[in-house]
């Protein structure tokens, strides 16, 4: 399937690229174009608008584009939920609902100026979205184990997390099967 979006791209035009890359179409094929472009290309090519003026899977009062498209694909992933947070905050005016999100609208930032194109900046993009993907599972693992884990030592902690971690990611591919 085609997307469409706004060019130049900043936090939520990178991460809804790899949102639906990763939850709702591994092999989506992504269009960068002036504002002004997006409908024309809606209708030549039958893709699919995001985060754009006036389309379905756009910002909705404080929610963003990521917020829509969890919204309409149904998308339940505890961690997805609070990675939403950052990337809202990071992406709207509402900059103290996540700490995190003053990093990455920092990374986002910066990283526009040193991409060639919308293009490199969504690849290169995925490793910062990866991560903050699995901080989020890892935070969730925290608080859900939080008493077990205040008995273990560093070494403990970090074995038990990362096997957790691991029995998580296998039991998600083995439902994606």
């Amino acid at each position: 399937m085609k997307w469409v979006t706004r060019e130049h791209v900043h936090v939520d035009r990178v991460a809804c690229p790899w949102l639906i890359r990763k939850f709702v179409d591994p092999k989506a094929e992504f269009i960068f174009v002036p504002v002004e472009k997006i409908e024309e290309i809606v209708r030549k090519e039958g893709a699919i608008p995001f985060d754009a003026p006036r389309v379905e899977l756009g910002h909705k009062g404080d929610k963003c584009s990521f917020d829509a498209i969890i919204k309409k694909y149904q998308l339940k992933d505890e961690a997805l939920q609070e990675l939403a947070k950052i990337v809202r905050a990071a992406d709207t005016e509402n900059k103290n609902s996540a700490p995190e999100s003053i990093g990455l609208e920092a990374i986002a930032s910066g990283s526009m100026m040193i991409v060639k194109d919308d293009y490199e900046a969504i690849e290169k993009g995925k490793h910062v979205y990866d991560s903050l993907y699995a901080y989020c599972k890892l935070k969730i693992l925290r608080e859900k184990y939080r008493e077990k884990l205040e008995k273990m030592n560093r070494k403990q902690r970090f074995n038990f997390l990362k096997m957790m971690m691991k029995e998580k990611k296998q039991f998600y591919l083995k439902l994606n099967l």
